[in-house]
């Protein structure tokens, strides 16, 4: 008996005795219900039950050549029709649950608010928030800054996302980025695994999308950071999916990814430019980078010499035109960032 095949076996819909019994026929080869039975321990009423349910499911059949025993076998159909009535049983106990819930919100005594908005407080938010997160399909999108709920830092479940195909795009404000820990242990490791990430001096709330189903705020600064709003679909949740939008559309690229193809600028000094361009004085961006003061001066004079460059507005426009930042405006704005000391 190998108990860890019987729960593979009870995982696809087959009870433990049908297991136990199916293994039992893998074992023994060709064998009569007596046999099986008494090798069990069982009735042979009850053997004679659970090998028509191996029969019904095509996991046993007639010996060949002596119809009182009976033989395993081989799997490979059978598991794919025990798969496939497994998804489906899912499929039914989702639809019935989610009609439950939306049963329930529709209820004369439900509270109408609290179908679309909805508070989470206390230790079980940061919990919440990664299981929404995980059940991402699509994409995630977030507008980043200070402070954090507990445990901020982790970005396990970004990677895991990552890893499977899930799109991300991420905007960070300014003050994000003036944490060189957060800069190293979640925006770098998040960006080079394929996060699309983009810089503003600030942005207007901490926010994270995932797909367009839910929207979680956190709260501001000063307010109560352990308890968070999870919205809902609702006009409230379109709006908050326009101002990433408007956000993603204004804001500069990072410049953490792999080098675009043909780019003659290295990740460092494309990343260096993101910063300075997004507002960070040369300290908070030496900061931000882990170099010290002096060694941003030499990645700015090298970049300066390389690209004959008299001042760091041509450094910027230079930048913009070879796509090592984009320019997000819009005509009639003004027409480059400033790269300020």
């Amino acid at each position: 008996m190998v108990p860890d095949s019987i729960g593979h076996l009870r995982t696809l819909g087959l009870k433990e005795d049908e297991a136990e019994t199916y293994l039992h026929l893998l074992s023994s080869g060709p064998a009569a219900p007596g046999t099986l039975a008494a090798a069990a321990g069982r009735d042979v009423a009850e053997v004679l039950r659970c090998l028509a349910v191996l029969v019904e499911h095509g996991l046993a059949g007639p010996a060949e050549g002596d119809e009182k025993s009976v033989v395993a076998l081989p799997p490979e159909l059978a598991l794919a029709a025990l798969v496939r009535r497994r998804e489906a049983d899912l499929a039914r106990a989702r639809i019935a649950v989610t009609h439950a819930f939306d049963r329930r919100r529709r209820s004369p005594g439900a509270d109408r608010a609290g179908q679309f908005v909805e508070v989470i407080g206390g230790p079980a938010a940061a919990e919440r928030v990664r299981r929404l997160e995980r059940s991402a399909r699509t994409e995630v999108r977030g507008l980043d800054s200070p402070p954090y709920y507990a445990d901020a830092d982790a970005n396990e479940v970004e990677l895991e996302n990552l890893a499977r195909g899930v799109r991300y795009r991420a905007v960070y404000g300014r003050l994000a980025l003036e944490r060189p820990e957060y800069l190293a242990e979640n925006v770098l490791p998040c960006g080079k695994a394929g996060e699309q990430a983009r810089i503003l001096p600030e942005v207007p709330v901490k926010l994270l999308l995932v797909d367009d189903d839910y929207a979680v705020v956190s709260p501001a600064s000063g307010a109560d950071r352990s308890s968070v709003l999870l919205i809902r679909p609702c006009g409230l949740l379109d709006a908050l999916i326009g101002l990433f939008d408007m956000c993603w559309r204004a804001a500069l690229p990072l410049g953490i990814a792999a080098d675009a193809p043909g780019s003659s600028a290295r990740p460092s000094e494309r990343r260096l430019l993101g910063l300075l361009a997004a507002g960070l004085t040369d300290d908070q961006a030496a900061r931000a980078m882990g170099v010290s003061r002096r060694t941003l001066f030499r990645y700015l004079e090298n970049l300066m010499r390389r690209t004959g460059s008299a001042n760091r507005f041509q450094l910027a426009l230079h930048a913009i035109r070879n796509a090592w930042i984009q320019d997000p405006v819009q005509p009639g704005a003004d027409p480059a960032p400033s790269l300020r000391a």
